[in-house]
């Protein structure tokens, strides 16, 4: 007859066995995310041409209550004034590379729209506000907005600096709550 072993026997054994084979299981589980087994070996990509940074003017004063906040390098002052009666404009730059840009009375944006003359004009967006950009009848390209009740803007450039034309009339700002 076979002796009968006293209960909970083994039990130690079981224990030790099934805690080694955890411990391997977590071991070859370890190494083979160590190992990098599996991941897709990055291709051999060169890095991507820096991008020229737009760079800033500190600011260009168009009127008491409009600047602009960006202007392509090397543009400096060169003329502006008033205008009656009470707007005001400014030019930037040569006469083959530069920004104008001027501020005056506009009672609302549909009368402001039809005085303004934008050569194959098409709608637009300003800083949230309706506009209308084209080409200007005296040559390079211009965006016409209403800048607030009361007030007109509009920006041309010249045929040279059209692609910076949308940034700079992003750049406008205003008083304070602008």
């Amino acid at each position: 007859m076979i002796p009968e072993e006293p209960p909970g026997a083994g039990q130690g054994r079981r224990a030790v066995l099934a805690l080694l084979a955890f411990a391997v299981t977590a071991l070859i589980i370890y190494l083979l995310f160590a190992s990098g087994f599996g991941r897709p070996r990055p291709a051999a990509v060169a890095a991507p041409a820096a991008v020229p940074v737009p760079q800033r003017a500190a600011l260009a004063v168009v009127s008491g209550d409009l600047w602009l906040t960006y202007l392509p390098a090397g543009l400096e002052r060169s003329g502006g004034g008033a205008v009656e009666p009470s707007g005001a404009w400014a030019r930037f730059g040569t006469a083959g590379r530069f920004v104008e840009a001027q501020v005056e009375p506009a009672a609302d944006w549909a009368s402001y729209q039809r005085r303004a003359t934008v050569l194959d004009p098409r709608s637009t967006v300003v800083r949230g506000r309706p506009a209308v950009a084209g080409r200007a009848p005296g040559g390079g390209r211009l965006i016409v907005w209403l800048e607030r009740a009361g007030t007109g803007a509009w920006i041309r450039v010249s045929d040279s600096l059209a692609g910076e034309l949308v940034p700079i009339a992003a750049s406008v700002k205003g008083p304070v709550g602008d």
